[in-house]
């Protein structure tokens, strides 16, 4: 995560890349949402 304090979009990002990785579902979904999470952090952090 980029930034001193992750976005809330970020965070429920991270919520749900931790349950698919414990439970081996969403595994897919999961990622793309952390990916479009820290594409969307760029520009809000000037990164």
């Amino acid at each position: 995560m980029s930034g001193k304090s992750p976005s809330d979009r970020q965070k429920a990002a991270s919520k749900a890349q931790s349950s698919a990785d414990r439970t081996g579902r969403g595994k897919d979904a999961a990622s793309e949402q952390q990916s479009a999470a820290d594409r969307a952090a760029v520009p809000k952090h000037g990164l």
